[in-house]
Protein backbone atom coordinates (compact mmCIF):
# COMPACT_ATOMS: atom_id res chain seq x y z
CA UNK A 1 0.00 0.00 0.00
CA UNK A 2 2.74 2.15 1.03
CA UNK A 3 4.71 1.72 -2.45
CA UNK A 4 1.16 2.59 -4.23
CA UNK A 5 1.16 6.02 -2.26
CA UNK A 6 4.64 6.59 -3.16
CA UNK A 7 4.46 5.92 -6.59
CA UNK A 8 0.72 7.74 -6.69
CA UNK A 9 2.98 10.98 -5.26
CA UNK A 10 5.94 10.76 -7.84
CA UNK A 11 3.27 10.58 -10.82
CA UNK A 12 1.56 13.41 -9.22
CA UNK A 13 4.46 15.38 -8.69
CA UNK A 14 5.82 14.70 -12.31
CA UNK A 15 2.76 15.46 -13.43
CA UNK A 16 2.55 18.93 -11.72
CA UNK A 17 5.80 19.36 -12.67
CA UNK A 18 5.26 19.00 -17.05
CA UNK A 19 2.07 21.18 -16.11
CA UNK A 20 4.56 24.13 -14.73
CA UNK A 21 7.07 23.98 -17.32
CA UNK A 22 4.70 23.65 -19.86
CA UNK A 23 2.74 27.22 -18.28
CA UNK A 24 6.14 29.10 -18.39
CA UNK A 25 6.82 27.38 -21.83
CA UNK A 26 3.83 29.33 -22.62
CA UNK A 27 4.05 32.39 -20.83
CA UNK A 28 7.27 33.20 -21.94
CA UNK A 29 6.54 32.29 -26.04
CA UNK A 30 7.01 35.13 -28.56
CA UNK A 31 3.61 36.06 -30.08
CA UNK A 32 3.84 37.74 -34.01
CA UNK A 33 0.88 38.91 -35.52
CA UNK A 34 0.42 38.21 -39.28
CA UNK A 35 -1.85 40.49 -41.46
CA UNK A 36 -3.02 39.41 -44.42
CA UNK A 37 -5.54 41.09 -47.31
CA UNK A 38 -9.08 40.61 -47.30
CA UNK A 39 -8.76 41.84 -50.94
CA UNK A 40 -9.29 39.29 -54.22
CA UNK A 41 -9.84 41.71 -57.06
CA UNK A 42 -6.85 42.65 -59.32
CA UNK A 43 -8.24 46.29 -59.86
CA UNK A 44 -10.46 46.27 -62.61
CA UNK A 45 -9.45 43.35 -64.69
CA UNK A 46 -11.84 40.79 -63.36
CA UNK A 47 -8.91 38.30 -62.16
CA UNK A 48 -8.73 37.35 -58.85
CA UNK A 49 -5.82 38.53 -56.64
CA UNK A 50 -5.29 38.28 -52.43
CA UNK A 51 -2.13 36.66 -50.80
CA UNK A 52 1.13 34.84 -52.25
CA UNK A 53 1.31 31.85 -50.43
CA UNK A 54 4.78 31.37 -50.42
CA UNK A 55 5.00 34.77 -48.67
CA UNK A 56 2.65 33.22 -45.65
CA UNK A 57 3.70 29.98 -45.33
CA UNK A 58 7.81 30.69 -45.37
CA UNK A 59 7.63 33.00 -42.62
CA UNK A 60 5.02 30.77 -40.63
CA UNK A 61 6.86 27.73 -40.21
CA UNK A 62 10.47 29.61 -40.16
CA UNK A 63 8.78 31.36 -37.05
CA UNK A 64 6.10 28.61 -35.83
CA UNK A 65 9.40 25.68 -35.77
CA UNK A 66 11.53 28.34 -33.34
CA UNK A 67 8.22 27.98 -30.80
CA UNK A 68 6.98 31.41 -31.98
CA UNK A 69 3.12 31.71 -31.55
CA UNK A 70 1.39 33.07 -35.06
CA UNK A 71 -2.14 34.72 -34.84
CA UNK A 72 -3.47 36.10 -38.47
CA UNK A 73 -6.05 38.85 -38.86
CA UNK A 74 -7.40 40.33 -41.64
CA UNK A 75 -9.69 43.42 -42.92
CA UNK A 76 -12.76 41.75 -42.78
CA UNK A 77 -12.07 38.32 -40.49
CA UNK A 78 -12.36 35.24 -41.86
CA UNK A 79 -10.81 33.44 -45.25
CA UNK A 80 -8.21 36.03 -46.97
CA UNK A 81 -7.92 35.03 -50.68
CA UNK A 82 -5.17 33.59 -52.18
CA UNK A 83 -3.38 34.47 -55.60
CA UNK A 84 -4.35 31.76 -57.61
CA UNK A 85 -1.22 32.12 -59.54
CA UNK A 86 0.73 31.56 -56.42
CA UNK A 87 -1.27 28.23 -55.90
CA UNK A 88 0.34 26.96 -59.24
CA UNK A 89 2.32 23.76 -58.65
CA UNK A 90 5.07 25.70 -60.56
CA UNK A 91 5.16 27.78 -58.07
CA UNK A 92 5.65 25.26 -55.19
CA UNK A 93 7.91 24.99 -52.78
CA UNK A 94 8.41 22.67 -49.84
CA UNK A 95 6.71 25.34 -47.48
CA UNK A 96 3.85 25.82 -49.86
CA UNK A 97 3.34 21.64 -49.41
CA UNK A 98 3.38 21.97 -46.27
CA UNK A 99 0.93 24.31 -46.45
CA UNK A 100 -0.94 22.76 -48.55
CA UNK A 101 -1.59 19.76 -46.38
CA UNK A 102 -1.66 21.56 -42.72
CA UNK A 103 -4.99 21.44 -41.52
CA UNK A 104 -4.29 23.37 -38.22
CA UNK A 105 -3.43 26.37 -40.37
CA UNK A 106 -5.87 25.87 -43.55
CA UNK A 107 -8.47 26.03 -40.33
CA UNK A 108 -6.59 29.14 -38.75
CA UNK A 109 -7.11 30.94 -42.19
CA UNK A 110 -10.75 30.16 -42.23
CA UNK A 111 -11.00 32.14 -38.77
CA UNK A 112 -8.91 34.68 -39.31
CA UNK A 113 -9.43 37.63 -36.31
CA UNK A 114 -10.83 40.90 -37.53
CA UNK A 115 -7.98 43.25 -37.96
CA UNK A 116 -10.14 46.26 -35.73
CA UNK A 117 -10.01 43.89 -32.70
CA UNK A 118 -6.73 43.67 -32.72
CA UNK A 119 -3.97 45.68 -30.17
CA UNK A 120 -0.65 45.32 -30.66
CA UNK A 121 0.28 45.29 -26.57
CA UNK A 122 -0.72 41.53 -27.39
CA UNK A 123 1.95 40.34 -29.33
CA UNK A 124 6.15 41.30 -29.72
CA UNK A 125 6.18 41.92 -33.70
CA UNK A 126 3.95 42.06 -36.37
CA UNK A 127 4.64 40.53 -39.60
CA UNK A 128 2.78 41.18 -43.20
CA UNK A 129 3.17 38.73 -46.36
CA UNK A 130 2.38 40.03 -49.76
CA UNK A 131 0.51 39.22 -52.85
CA UNK A 132 -1.32 42.21 -55.25
CA UNK A 133 -3.61 42.02 -52.79
CA UNK A 134 -2.46 44.87 -49.79
CA UNK A 135 -1.87 47.36 -52.60
CA UNK A 136 -6.35 47.57 -52.41
CA UNK A 137 -6.75 47.60 -48.97
CA UNK A 138 -3.92 47.42 -46.40
CA UNK A 139 -2.71 50.65 -47.68
CA UNK A 140 -5.43 52.57 -47.19
CA UNK A 141 -6.94 50.96 -43.85
CA UNK A 142 -6.80 53.19 -40.77
CA UNK A 143 -7.13 50.30 -38.63
CA UNK A 144 -3.88 48.70 -40.09
CA UNK A 145 -1.80 52.25 -40.82
CA UNK A 146 -2.84 52.72 -36.37
CA UNK A 147 -1.09 48.95 -35.93
CA UNK A 148 2.50 49.82 -37.79
CA UNK A 149 2.61 52.66 -35.73
CA UNK A 150 1.84 51.50 -32.61
CA UNK A 151 4.17 48.30 -32.66
CA UNK A 152 6.98 50.91 -33.97
CA UNK A 153 6.43 53.14 -31.50
CA UNK A 154 6.32 50.69 -29.08
CA UNK A 155 9.64 49.44 -29.69
CA UNK A 156 8.69 46.46 -31.35
CA UNK A 157 9.41 44.71 -35.13
CA UNK A 158 7.64 45.24 -37.51
CA UNK A 159 8.26 42.81 -41.24
CA UNK A 160 6.94 43.25 -44.62
CA UNK A 161 7.99 41.26 -47.77
CA UNK A 162 7.05 41.81 -51.85
CA UNK A 163 4.10 44.16 -51.92
CA UNK A 164 3.51 44.33 -48.49
CA UNK A 165 6.22 47.26 -47.72
CA UNK A 166 3.16 49.26 -49.69
CA UNK A 167 1.53 49.14 -47.20
CA UNK A 168 3.88 51.87 -45.01
CA UNK A 169 2.69 54.25 -48.01
CA UNK A 170 0.50 56.37 -45.49
CA UNK A 171 2.14 55.21 -42.46
CA UNK A 172 3.56 57.88 -40.51
CA UNK A 173 5.57 58.45 -36.74
CA UNK A 174 5.20 61.67 -35.25
CA UNK A 175 4.43 63.26 -38.10
CA UNK A 176 6.67 61.73 -40.34
CA UNK A 177 6.48 58.66 -43.36
CA UNK A 178 8.06 56.06 -41.23
CA UNK A 179 9.96 55.11 -43.96
CA UNK A 180 11.52 58.74 -44.73
CA UNK A 181 15.38 58.42 -44.18
CA UNK A 182 15.27 54.33 -43.73
CA UNK A 183 16.69 51.75 -45.70
CA UNK A 184 13.50 49.54 -47.67
CA UNK A 185 12.79 47.32 -50.23
CA UNK A 186 10.13 45.58 -51.44
CA UNK A 187 9.18 44.48 -55.04
CA UNK A 188 10.69 46.57 -57.78
CA UNK A 189 9.66 48.23 -60.72
CA UNK A 190 11.67 46.28 -63.11
CA UNK A 191 9.75 42.90 -61.04
CA UNK A 192 6.12 44.42 -61.77
CA UNK A 193 6.97 45.35 -65.04
CA UNK A 194 7.73 41.55 -65.76
CA UNK A 195 4.94 40.11 -64.34
CA UNK A 196 2.80 42.60 -66.77
CA UNK A 197 0.97 44.87 -64.14
CA UNK A 198 2.37 48.20 -64.24
CA UNK A 199 -0.44 49.28 -65.34
CA UNK A 200 -2.95 47.36 -63.35
CA UNK A 201 -1.61 48.26 -59.57
CA UNK A 202 -2.84 51.74 -58.40
CA UNK A 203 0.77 53.04 -57.85
CA UNK A 204 4.30 51.47 -57.77
CA UNK A 205 5.89 50.00 -54.90
CA UNK A 206 9.17 51.22 -55.26
CA UNK A 207 7.97 54.85 -56.59
CA UNK A 208 5.84 55.00 -53.63
CA UNK A 209 8.31 54.61 -50.47
CA UNK A 210 11.08 56.18 -52.74
CA UNK A 211 8.80 59.67 -52.69
CA UNK A 212 8.23 59.50 -49.21
CA UNK A 213 11.95 59.36 -48.33
CA UNK A 214 12.89 55.84 -47.85
CA UNK A 215 16.23 54.90 -48.88
CA UNK A 216 15.37 51.86 -51.25
CA UNK A 217 17.69 49.37 -52.24
CA UNK A 218 16.89 45.82 -54.17
CA UNK A 219 18.69 42.97 -55.38
CA UNK A 220 18.97 41.00 -58.74
CA UNK A 221 15.40 40.06 -60.35
CA UNK A 222 13.76 37.19 -57.66
CA UNK A 223 16.65 36.35 -55.70
CA UNK A 224 16.41 36.67 -51.98
CA UNK A 225 17.07 40.13 -50.76
CA UNK A 226 15.95 41.68 -47.48
CA UNK A 227 17.30 44.90 -45.24
CA UNK A 228 16.58 46.24 -41.55
CA UNK A 229 16.79 49.62 -40.76
CA UNK A 230 16.34 49.34 -36.85
CA UNK A 231 12.62 47.70 -36.11
CA UNK A 232 12.02 47.94 -39.69
CA UNK A 233 12.87 44.99 -41.43
CA UNK A 234 11.21 44.17 -45.47
CA UNK A 235 11.80 41.80 -47.91
CA UNK A 236 12.04 42.36 -52.13
CA UNK A 237 10.03 39.47 -53.12
CA UNK A 238 8.51 35.72 -52.40
CA UNK A 239 12.02 34.19 -52.29
CA UNK A 240 12.51 36.58 -50.06
CA UNK A 241 10.22 35.65 -47.51
CA UNK A 242 12.11 32.95 -45.33
CA UNK A 243 14.92 35.80 -45.15
CA UNK A 244 12.94 38.49 -43.54
CA UNK A 245 11.37 35.95 -41.40
CA UNK A 246 14.85 34.84 -39.84
CA UNK A 247 15.87 38.51 -39.44
CA UNK A 248 12.75 38.91 -37.44
CA UNK A 249 13.87 35.71 -35.31
CA UNK A 250 17.01 37.71 -34.69
CA UNK A 251 15.10 40.65 -33.26
CA UNK A 252 12.82 38.62 -31.36
CA UNK A 253 15.39 36.57 -29.86
CA UNK A 254 17.95 39.50 -28.50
Amino acid sequence: MKKIALLAIITLTAFSSTAIAQKTTKKGMKKVLFVVTSNDKLGNTGEKTGFWSEELAAPYYELLDQGVEITIATPLGGQPPIDPKSADPASATEDTKRFDADKTLQEKLTHTHKLSTIDQKDYDAVFYPGGHGPLWDLVEDKNSIALIESFYTHKKPVAFVCHAPAVLKNVKVNGEFLVKGKKVTGFTNEEEEAVGLTKVVPFLLEDALTQNGGKFSKGPNWAPYAVEDGLLITGQNPASSKLVAGKLLEKLNK
